[in-house]
Parts: C-alpha cells; sequence; structure tokens
C-alpha cells in the first residue's frame, strides 16, 4: 500500500462497461491510499444503460468513490489545466475510440478535453486501455500515443485470444504503481504480457 496523499488524480472513464467494475475498484483503492480523485466520464459513459449498469447508478457509485460530481461535459472539463487541478490524468478505462481521439488531439467529449486541459501542464496521463480491437485498428493509434510525450499504459494482455484474439485489457492491479512510475518518468514494464 502507498501513501498517495495530496496526490491529485483526474480519474476519467470511458465506454468500456465491461470493465467499469475493475475500473471503480482502483478508484477505490486509490481514495483509500489518500489520492484527492477528480472524477470525468465521457458522454456515452455517463449515458448509456448497458447490461453492467444504468448510467444514473455508475454516475452515483464513481461520485460517492470520488466524494467529487463527475464533470460530463466539456466547458466543465476545461478549467482542469488552468486551474491546475490534477497532478496526473488517468483514463480509466480507455475505449479504442478514445485513444484514436487522443492520438489524433480530436477534443470532442469531456475526456479528452480532461487529458488536452491536464497536458497544457506538461504532466503525465496514464492510459488503462480495454478494446476488442487493441490488436487491429487501434494499435496503430497505441503505437503512436506510446510514442508521444507524457503518456504511459498500464501493462496490458490479451483477455481472451481464442474467442476474441484482437481484444486486449490492461492489467487493473497494475493502476497504482503504473501511476507511480509515470510520476517519476517511468513506462512500467513489460507493457504487453500474457494471459492472466
Amino acid at each position: 500500500m502507498s501513501d498517495l496523499s495530496n496526490l491529485r488524480i483526474g480519474f476519467a472513464v470511458t465506454g468500456s462497461f465491461c470493465t467499469f467494475e475493475k475500473a471503480f475498484e482502483q478508484a477505490e483503492q486509490l481514495r483509500k491510499d489518500g489520492a484527492e480523485l477528480i472524477p470525468v466520464m465521457s458522454y456515452n459513459a455517463s449515458s448509456i444503460d448497458s447490461r453492467f449498469g444504468k448510467a444514473e447508478d455508475n454516475i452515483k457509485r464513481f461520485e460517492d468513490i470520488c466524494g467529487h460530481k463527475v464533470i460530463r461535459t466539456i466547458e466543465d472539463a476545461e478549467p482542469i489545466g488552468p486551474k491546475n487541478m490534477t497532478d496526473i490524468m488517468i483514463v480509466c478505462p480507455c475505449t479504442g475510440n478514445t485513444c484514436a481521439k487522443l492520438a489524433m488531439s480530436i477534443t470532442d467529449t469531456p475526456v479528452t478535453m480532461a487529458v488536452k486541459s491536464h497536458l497544457r501542464n506538461k504532466r503525465p496521463v496514464v492510459i488503462a486501455a480495454a478494446t476488442n480491437d487493441y490488436l487491429a485498428g487501434t494499435m496503430k493509434n497505441i503505437g503512436k500515443l506510446m510514442n508521444m510525450k507524457n503518456y504511459y499504459f498500464v501493462p496490458i494482455y490479451q483477455d481472451n485470444c481464442l474467442k476474441k484474439p484482437t481484444s486486449a485489457i490492461c492489467d487493473f492491479t497494475s493502476v497504482e504503481q503504473t501511476i507511480e512510475n509515470a510520476l517519476n518518468g517511468v513506462q512500467t514494464q513489460p507493457v504487453i504480457g500474457c494471459s492472466l
């Protein structure tokens, strides 16, 4: 267990609904270890009901964990950088769609605006990827982000190589370690692992 007292983490959630439970568990652990969490959700993450839960229930749980209202609009995300609100930002889970937008500097959701605004202060962004398309079309965007300054990745593995051969998911249990390493300018290794 680490002491994350006084660390301000922007915790952004995008629409990989099947991984929300794991993401929220990591948010709870970060809070237990003393971090302040600034919650952000993409439009899809905050508005779509899925078989993994209702949007309003996910928002309430996230707000209860963080102790702050979820940022759900571009205009509310924009002040993150100018107001110096975050020391580090994590996108957890980060969909292939959001990876593509970040790689191309597209700012059209609360999460992409939160990352863009945070990056103006030249501080680290951690990507906790979860996408069925990781080893297909998304891979070029992951590669681009890995070569961009200030981006770090939670280690990734194929979650079902037989039934979903292009799918990959981050090792959520490595989130906190990846955050700590990123704050020191270090990428957690190995980045790509075997199925857990």
